[in-house]
């Protein structure tokens, strides 16, 4: 299991240690740093969270404050989210704040992560988890709350809370959607990693990347995304997470109404314009 609590030094300028396509990240608050492009491509890094990027409460609340500042803003096409570590996305918990925990205190601590793992699924623009290296019980769960998973090649993946006396909860629930029940069962109650070839196989990421690709395949699949309409994807990504609670005739019904709507901006048209004046 990879938990921990290193914090390492923040810095405003993170240049080298981000390797990002921006240079220049804008610190929203001490744990998340954001880079912008003129695309509208944002690329949210968890920061100051050790070397695997841990979730502790500051950090839990810090990020999840950058992402619900971030969501009010229309400009923004696509999040990549990220850690300042190339050694994951996010290690997981911090195990040295839980097991100081009483049940209220841990329901409080549990409670933090329900929230940030909402604000990714909820985000309006698609989310993308970049995910390098090591990404374990709390660290999945925000994984699962994004839109798309995009592991590297050497990537590891596990839930391993049973394995120090505590179940897995809140969104390990996205689980059994994702990978089906046995799999999932398999996760959360056998504590045993997969790597990224068995968790492509079985969906829990949607691409694992050579050696060396991983940013360029996180851009590839950013650039298929700049490729649709904007508010479109913001109301497929709303739909979708509708489709996840409703019964089928609901979310048939639902999506007529969804329809219409698109038809209020002028997308739908002068995006089907451009499509048949290309065919001609």
């Amino acid at each position: 299991m990879r938990f921990g609590s290193e914090v390492i030094p923040t810095g405003v300028s993170l240049r080298k240690s981000t390797k990002l396509r921006d240079p220049i990240m804008e610190m929203l608050n001490h744990h998340c740093g954001v880079t912008r492009d003129a695309r509208g491509v944002v690329h949210v890094a968890i920061c100051n969270a050790g070397s695997l990027n841990i979730l502790g409460s500051p950090v839990t609340d810090a990020v999840r404050e950058g992402l619900q500042q971030l969501s009010s803003d229309r400009g923004i096409r696509v999040v990549v989210l990220r850690g300042q570590s190339e050694k994951s996305m996010i290690g997981g918990a911090d195990i040295k704040e839980m097991a100081k925990l009483d049940q209220r205190s841990a329901e409080a601590f549990i409670s933090r992560l329900r929230d940030l793992c909402e604000a990714v699924r909820t985000f309006p623009a698609p989310v993308i988890a970049r995910m390098p290296g090591w990404c374990l019980g709390g660290g999945l769960e925000v994984a699962a709350a994004c839109d798309f998973r995009i592991a590297a090649h050497d990537a590891h993946f596990g839930m391993p809370e049973v394995r120090v006396g505590i179940p897995s909860v809140i969104h390990a629930a996205l689980l059994p959607r994702l990978i089906g029940w046995a799999r999932a069962r398999w996760l959360v109650m056998t504590a045993e990693n997969i790597d990224a070839p068995t968790a492509l196989a079985w969906g829990l990421v949607d691409k694992v990347a050579l050696a060396g690709e991983l940013d360029a395949e996180v851009e590839h699949l950013v650039n298929a995304l700049l490729a649709c309409g904007p508010e479109a994807l913001r109301s497929q990504k709303a739909l979708l997470r509708q489709w996840e609670e409703l019964p089928l005739t609901e979310s048939v019904n639902l999506s007529i109404k969804v329809f219409g709507e698109s038809f209020l901006t002028d997308e739908p048209t002068r995006l089907m314009q451009a499509f048949v004046n290309r065919k001609r």
